[in-house]
């Protein structure tokens, strides 16, 4: 406030002062007349005034500014330059002409705030601009705090000014409008000189400039425009103000002088207010009588008792009119039914003063209604016991009657379908009520059509149409003699039902709903084509899923037939327009799109997929499925149906047999890929015969000595004319030919025949497959093999895999139970890598867990694998089963182990598989 005070004190010439705020309360009290006038106008007009005044409110701020600018004494000869003292002009006509428009055009307080904001930021801008035009050779420093403070101070007044201004009437609401707009100008100007600091500078001179005198000049000439423009804008509104007060006595003229309807007025409390002369005409009231009665005084008794008087005033209040009919009540007594619209008027602020009612007699209308509604009656009571819909148009296509059953048949109300309505709006109407949507104009075309043709024709019989998904209705048009014809509706749905139903039956799988195999046939060959006159492609995609053998021998056939129902659900729901999915039969099933680029194929596949891999719950457990998917694309795969999904199919089991990979697409060389696998298979059955399978032996060391405990056998075949052949290749062809079971008792024979010539305390592990692990004689093998080559049984320890003993837990443990009565020791291969380790444990005696190599490949990076290994090994103690860590190739993951308390490992850090151990001691000696 010091500041301040010095700043008004000791740095302005006291005589420009009242200058400035004489011009400021001219232009704003003009601003507040503008405003006053666009409110009263509409559309245009009130635009134009509107920028009127924002231009003129723009040009009074400015001159305020300038002429406070010229009365501060900097102590320096003083120029200011022209394009920020035009910079400054616009900021100030752009600001208050937005905000004027804003307050006027955005409804209630949100537009007032707005255009306080807008105006208020323009006012400080024209300010720092003019500031900025001062040309002295000073440098400029601010106080902040002031400096802030101005801001506020620009636009605080302004919201309040423009409420007064557009929301009260009179002069006192004007002048106080006008006085807080210019509060907020000289405000901000004098707090923002306050925050000013000039500090002596040298300062290059500045081109563009003009004098104080001359500045004065055009201040002059803007003031003298202001006065004039205030005096004419004075003068416009003393003559709008007459003509409105003229116009509204000659509206009250009017309004007591009508006499064939009672218009009146309520205050606020309901009470009659105004009294025209139809009122009195009407009622018997006289304008004595009737003023200050309320109006429930006009309503019958019931009324009164049910409120409705205070219900009409509410839902008026509410909604701002209400409008209906009902009986009333003369000053005699006697009844006359009436129509009445009541209006709430709103005033300054919101406040709500009272209504405005007009009440039309219409007696007689309303018997011609009662005479209608009883003839109507009398005609729906015969015709609503017929089976059929009906409907009459006369010949300028109106309707003239319709019974109850039509209107049941498209659920639509009386109100939907009034008598009277148009042929085009009918069919419209029933459109949207029935599907939700309005016809479009080609289904009309189509409709009216229909309708003329038959008229053409009257031994034309019915036309079956389908309106949605389950209505089927039989149409029949019979034309009458003056133009018009009639429309009768059969519904026919249960027969079609029964029909689709029985079709439904013949093409769609009875458990999941998917289409079977012979419509997914139809469909493909039809779209086969499509494709091929639309230059477009087909993606065939076959589908096996994985481990539902597992889940119907583990869980029951219910599971089973669970988890497809909810495959073919998740199918269902998610396929689009241009696909197709089907069971062909058990966990087979197969899809097919129709696409045109390669993205859309993509997208097909991957929703596809998701629908397939994705849990399901059931009975309280989630079981994990997966999904082999071999694709084959016409054109380019096969010309025809069988060709591609003979193709897909071989797909299919391309990604079926590879490792880590459920989705394959169909390749030329597939073909010979499936007759080599056919060659393999024949080959493996004289592999055993024809020596060509050889053991290799990993080394097994206990981490806590390095002693060597032991070696895993690791099959290879080495085939005459293709060489080594790994066993990922063969083993899953040995699997599902048998022949895994005669290779099984080979690896097995030769293993113990080997481990004969190590140390008595070194063990030989051998794989046991879970085709070997399902024999019925699996124990009875082992102790006659054990027999065979006299190893001691202890010397011998048999891997397996969950997936050995999923499928069948009880005969697992049994089976289990007899090969350690033996003393050959188990252990669980690949472990974590199951959905079911936990629970294997438990249920197993188990005398080894090897964790999957895939955890320690990771452990020396991922945080996450060293902790499964910890909780691995955890699992381990707790349950007093030792754990043989696989993979183990560098010294870190050696470390880990160690740090984490592992027994045992395997790894190419310990040795890669070789040939049999007594053959290289043999060797050893020899040389």
């Amino acid at each position: 406030m010091i500041d301040l005070y010095l700043s008004l004190h000791d740095h302005h010439r006291h005589g420009m002062l009242p200058l400035a705020l004489l011009v400021c309360l001219f232009a704003t009290t003009t601003a507040v007349m503008l405003l006053r006038q666009a409110r009263l106008s509409r559309g245009a007009a009130r635009r134009n005034w509107g920028l009127g005044a924002g231009v003129f409110t723009g040009f009074g701020i400015w001159a305020t500014h300038f002429i406070a600018l010229l009365g501060f004494d900097s102590g320096f000869a003083a120029r200011y330059l022209i394009g920020l003292i035009l910079a400054s002009l616009a900021a100030a006509i752009a600001a208050t002409t937005i905000g004027f428009l804003t307050a006027l055009f955005v409804p209630g307080r949100r537009g007032a705030l707005l255009a306080a904001l807008v105006i208020g930021t323009g006012i400080a801008a024209t300010h720092y601009l003019g500031l900025a035009a001062l040309d002295i050779p000073v440098r400029f420093a601010w106080h902040v705090a002031l400096a802030l403070v101005s801001l506020p101070l620009a636009i605080a007044p302004i919201y309040p000014a423009l409420r007064f201004a557009l929301r009260r009437r009179g002069q006192p609401s004007a002048v106080t409008a006008g006085l807080l707009l210019g509060l907020a100008v000289i405000l901000h100007h004098f707090t923002a000189m306050a925050a000013l600091v000039l500090i002596p500078a040298r300062r290059a001179v500045s081109g563009g400039a003009i004098s104080p005198e001359t500045l004065a000049g055009w201040i002059g000439a803007v003031a003298i425009g202001l006065f004039v423009l205030s005096i004419v804008t004075l003068l416009i509104s003393r003559r709008s103000s007459a003509a409105i007060e003229a116009s509204e006595r000659q509206f009250s003229l009017l309004v007591k002088g009508i006499a064939d309807c009672a218009i009146y007025m309520l205050d606020r409390d309901g009470r009659i207010s105004n009294w025209n002369a139809g009122a009195e005409r009407l009622t018997g009231y006289a304008a004595e009588e009737a003023i200050g009665l309320a109006l429930a005084h006009l309503h019958t008794v019931e009324d009164r008792a049910a409120g409705l008087p205070s219900q009409m005033l509410a839902q008026a209040r509410a909604e701002g009119r209400f409008s209906g009919s009902g009986w009333y009540l003369r000053r005699d007594g006697s009844r006359f039914w009436a129509s009445t619209l009541i209006e709430a008027i709103a005033g300054d602020e919101g406040q709500d003063p009272g209504f405005a009612i007009i009440t039309r007699d219409i007696s007689q209308f309303k018997q011609q209604q009662d005479l209608i509604a009883e003839t109507t009656r009398h005609l729906d009571a015969a015709l609503s016991n017929m089976h059929q819909g009906l409907c009459v148009f006369d010949a300028g296509e109106r309707l003239v009657l319709r019974n109850r059953r039509f209107l049941e048949l498209w659920g639509l109300s009386e109100a939907d379908c009034p008598i009277g309505l148009s042929l085009e709006d009918f069919i419209h109407v029933s459109n949207r009520v029935r599907f939700g949507i309005p016809a479009t104009e080609e289904r009309v075309r189509r409709a009216r059509k229909m309708i003329h043709d038959s008229l053409a024709d009257p031994r034309s019989p019915p036309t079956v149409s389908r309106f949605g998904e389950s209505l089927y209705l039989s149409i029949a048009n019979r034309p009458l003699p003056d133009g018009g014809w009639v429309t009768t509706f059969d519904d026919i749905s249960e027969q079609r039902q029964s029909e689709a139903k029985i079709t439904h039956m013949a093409l769609h799988d009875g458990l999941t709903g998917l289409a079977n195999r012979t419509r997914f046939n139809l469909a493909l060959d039809g779209d086969i084509e499509a494709a091929m006159r639309a230059g477009a492609q087909v993606a065939v995609v076959a589908i096996d899923m994985d481990r539902f053998k597992e889940i119907n021998d583990t869980h029951g056939h219910a599971a089973g037939d669970f988890v497809l129902q909810t495959i073919a659900r998740r199918l269902t729901d998610d396929l689009r327009e241009g696909e197709l999915a089907a069971r062909l039969g058990g966990d087979e099933f197969a899809a097919y799109k129709l696409f045109a680029r390669d993205d859309e194929l993509a997208d097909f596949i991957t929703r596809l997929n998701a629908c397939l891999i994705a849990p399901v719950e059931c009975n309280g457990q989630r079981l994990s499925l997966g999904a082999s998917l071999g694709i084959a694309v016409y054109p380019s795969d096969g010309p025809n149906r069988e060709t591609l999904l003979n193709n897909a199919d071989l797909a299919m089991y391309r990604a079926k047999g590879a490792v880590g990979e459920r989705i394959c697409t169909y390749e030329p060389g597939m073909d010979e890929t499936a007759r080599q696998r056919r060659q393999l298979a024949n080959d493996l059955r004289n592999a055993v015969d024809r020596h060509e399978f050889t053991l290799l032996y990993q080394p097994q060391r206990l981490l806590q000595t390095g002693e060597l405990s032991g070696y895993e056998a690791l099959l290879r075949w080495h085939h005459p004319r293709r060489g080594v052949i790994s066993p990922n290749d063969f083993i899953p062809i040995a699997e599902e030919t048998g022949e895994i079971l005669t290779i099984g008792a080979w690896v097995l024979r030769q293993a113990c025949i080997e481990a004969q010539h190590w140390p008595k305390e070194q063990k030989v592990a051998v794989n046991l497959s879970p085709v070997q692990f399902r024999q019925a004689d699996l124990a009875d093998t082992v102790r006659a093999i054990l027999l065979e080559t006299g190893l001691s049984p202890r010397r011998l320890e048999l891997e397996i895999t969950e997936s050995a003993i999923i499928a069948d837990k009880l005969r697992a443990l049994h089976c289990l139970r007899q090969i350690k009565a033996m003393g050959v020791s188990v252990a669980i291969d690949d472990f974590g890598t199951g959905y079911s380790s936990l629970d294997t444990l438990h249920s197993f005696p188990f005398d080894k867990i090897k964790i999957d190599k895939s955890f320690l490949l990771r452990a020396e990076n991922s945080a996450q694998a060293r902790a499964i290994i910890r909780a691995v090994l955890a699992l381990g103690k707790s349950l007093e089963i030792p754990v043989l860590a696989e993979g183990v190739e560098t010294e870190r993951q050696l470390e880990v182990l160690q740090k984490e308390g592992c027994e045992e490992a395997q790894g190419y850090y310990f040795g890669r598989p070789a040939r049999a151990p007594s053959l290289s001691v043999s060797r050893a000696a020899n040389s």
